[in-house]
C-alpha cells in the first residue's frame, strides 16, 4: 500500500435522525480533502430519513444501505465495513458534523505516522451543552494496549464519531456477530476490538468534530443507566463475549510470562503517566500466577518507572 495514496471511507450509520442525517452527509461531502467513498447505512428508520438520504445518493462518491430490519448499531457498523474499500474508515453518527478539516488533518497524521493504525480527536459539544472536550491538549502516541485491554477492560478511544482507523485492523473483528448485545454504544466494539488486534493507537488533541447533544442522546444521557441498575452487569458479560469472539477469531491466547509482556507493552507509550504503570502493576500482581514472575515482573516496572522519573527530572533542569 502507498502510504501516499491512501483511499478513504466514510461510514454513517442513521437510525431516525432525518431532522440531522444530511447536516451529517454536507459535513462529510465537504471536506477540504474530498473522501473517496460516503456510505449511509440506514438501520430501517420510520421517519422520513430514507427520502432525506435519497437526495444524496445521485453523487458518484455516495452509496446508500437500506436495511429492511432494524438491528442496531453494530448490524449498521457490519453492513457499512463490508461495503467498504478505504484503507482508512471514517465512523460518523448521522446526528454529529465533521469540521471542514477533519479528513485533510487525519490523513496527513496517518502519513506522517506510518506505524498509527488508529486514531481518536478532541471534539466540540453542541446542542444543548456548548463544551469542548479534550482528553489531553497535545497530540499523543499512546502506543499498544493489547494487555491493558484483555486483562482490565481499559477503553482507550473516544465517541464513534471521532474514531478511524486502518481497514487491516478493523478486518481483524468486523463483522461482529454479537449485534443483539451492541444495539446501542456500539463504538465500545470499535474501541476495544481495535485495541484486543493489536492497533497502535494515537490521540489528536484538535477538536474536528462537533458532538450534537440532544434528548435522544444516550451516551450522553446517562439517565438511561438508571433505569436498569443492572446494566453495568450485563455490560461485563456483553464485553467478555466480544473479547471471546475477537480472540477466537484472531487464534489469540492469554500470553504468557505477563511480566515481561505487560513491561514491553508499557515502554510502547513514549510517554508513559503514573496511571499506565499503576495499571500494569496492578494487571502484574492480580494476573502473573507465578510467584517468582510476579515478583520479577514488580521489580522491573518500578525499575522502569524510576528511569522515566529521571529521565522526566533531567529534562526539567
Amino acid at each position: 500500500m502507498d502510504k501516499n495514496n491512501l483511499k478513504t471511507s466514510c461510514l454513517i450509520n442513521n437510525y431516525n435522525y432525518a431532522e440531522f442525517v444530511s447536516e451529517a452527509i454536507y459535513s462529510a461531502l465537504n471536506q477540504t480533502v474530498k473522501f473517496d467513498e460516503i456510505i449511509i447505512v440506514d438501520d430501517a428508520s420510520t421517519d422520513n430519513s430514507a427520502e432525506v438520504i435519497a437526495n444524496f445518493t445521485h453523487l458518484d462518491n455516495v452509496k446508500f444501505i437500506l436495511k429492511q430490519k432494524n438491528q442496531g448499531q453494530l448490524s449498521s457498523f457490519n453492513q457499512g465495513f463490508l461495503a467498504a474499500t478505504g484503507d482508512i474508515i471514517f465512523f460518523l453518527d448521522a446526528d454529529d458534523i465533521y469540521e471542514s478539516q477533519y479528513l485533510e488533518t487525519a490523513l496527513n497524521f496517518y502519513k506522517s505516522h506510518s506505524e498509527c493504525d488508529f486514531i481518536f480527536c478532541a471534539y466540540k459539544k453542541i446542542g444543548v451543552v456548548e463544551e469542548t472536550f479534550q482528553a489531553d491538549t497535545v497530540d499523543l502516541d499512546l502506543g499498544y494496549s493489547v494487555i491493558r485491554t484483555l486483562y482490565s477492560g481499559e477503553w482507550i478511544g473516544s465517541i464513534t464519531s471521532t474514531l478511524s482507523m486502518r481497514r487491516e485492523i478493523i478486518r481483524k473483528f468486523l463483522p461482529i456477530p454479537n449485534i443483539e448485545d451492541w444495539r446501542v454504544r456500539a463504538d465500545d466494539c470499535l474501541v476495544w476490538g481495535a485495541s484486543l488486534v493489536g492497533a497502535k493507537k494515537f490521540y489528536m488533541s484538535k477538536p474536528l468534530v462537533m458532538y450534537r447533544i440532544h434528548s435522544n442522546n444516550q451516551y450522553h444521557n446517562k439517565k438511561f443507566l438508571n433505569i436498569d441498575n443492572s446494566y453495568e452487569y450485563k455490560r461485563f458479560w456483553k464485553r467478555n463475549s466480544l473479547f471471546n469472539y475477537i480472540m477466537q477469531k484472531n487464534n489469540f491466547s492469554f500470553p504468557l510470562l505477563l511480566a515481561f509482556t505487560s513491561l514491553n507493552e508499557l515502554k510502547t507509550i513514549p510517554f508513559p503517566k503514573y496511571k499506565d504503570f499503576i495499571l500494569y502493576l496492578k494487571i502484574i500482581i492480580l494476573f502473573e500466577h507465578t510467584f517468582f514472575w510476579k515478583t520479577k515482573g514488580i521489580i522491573l516496572l518500578f525499575s522502569y518507572f524510576l528511569k522515566n522519573m529521571m529521565a522526566e527530572k533531567l529534562k526539567t533542569w
